[in-house]
């Protein structure tokens, strides 16, 4: 298929108030693309539209809650009051959790699904008749390399993105009748804050020596948007974790178990 352009394509991105979400609508509106940048919080997006000053698109800030129907209806209707519908739905929003799964808080697991998977699903069913009406539209959906493989210490966040990375399969052929694209993005160790907003942190987490700046992970996400890719992995760690599963899952099972012993 023709590679895709981003020139005058309308975006709408959850999780724009910093990290991967942030520096993929900067990147998105240097490449000419109209962005819709959502977050909970005005501060951080109104620095976003003031740092994005080499962009050649455009970029409006709404503020809501992914998790609140009230507030996704309200996005669809942004999408439709200012650009007049929507190309790229980007389902980035989420948060994380660690500890060990039978130590933490019940409710930790309740608000991962939540975030990280019901509000993307139900964003997602919403804009879906928006979407059929779309230039080449495409539902990017921001996983993890802890969507591939489970990884200790990070159950709940693990299910999450499992969930997510089952529910995306499973649509791409589903919607391949509407000419609907689906992206699964799955980064690995990143330079962001993400750490630091975690609902619950109970267990000491292995830091990469290498981690890839956000700001890379959004011009990766642009690229694969162009190219018009079903999936991509990110940094070398991550890729290596992935194969490793797949063609090694034995060993890579024993090393995680000696990691408890």
């Amino acid at each position: 298929m023709a590679k895709r352009t981003l020139v005058g394509k309308r975006i709408l991105v959850t999780g724009a108030s910093q990290g991967i979400g942030y520096a993929f609508a900067r990147e998105a509106a240097r490449r000419g693309a109209r962005v819709i940048a959502i977050a909970r919080s005005a501060d951080p997006l109104q620095i976003l539209v003031e740092d994005a000053v080499d962009r050649s698109g455009q970029i409006i800030f709404v503020v809501g809650d992914v998790t609140k129907p009230a507030d996704r209806e309200m996005m669809l209707e942004v999408a439709h009051e200012q650009f007049g519908g929507l190309d790229i739905l980007v389902n980035n929003a989420g948060h994380g959790a660690t500890g060990l799964f039978g130590d933490t808080n019940p409710k930790t697991l309740r608000s991962m699904m939540e975030v990280n998977f019901f509000a993307l699903a139900e964003l997602t069913r919403l804009f879906l008749p928006t979407l059929q009406f779309g230039v080449r539209p495409l539902i990017v959906n921001v996983s993890s390399i802890f969507g591939r493989r489970g990884f200790p210490r990070y159950s709940e966040y693990c299910a999450s993105k499992f969930a997510v990375q089952g529910f995306s399969d499973a649509i791409r052929a589903e919607l391949s009748k509407l000419n609907i694209g689906v992206l699964v993005v799955n980064p690995g160790p990143t330079e962001t804050k993400f750490q630091e907003h975690m609902v619950e942190r109970d267990a000491a987490t292995p830091r990469a020596r290498w981690r890839m700046s956000a700001r890379k992970v959004g011009v990766a996400m642009c690229r694969a948007i162009e190219r018009d890719k079903d999936e991509i992995t990110l940094t070398l760690a991550g890729k290596a974790l992935v194969l490793a599963n797949r063609f090694a899952p034995r060993a890579l099972e024993w090393y995680f178990r000696r990691q408890f012993r």
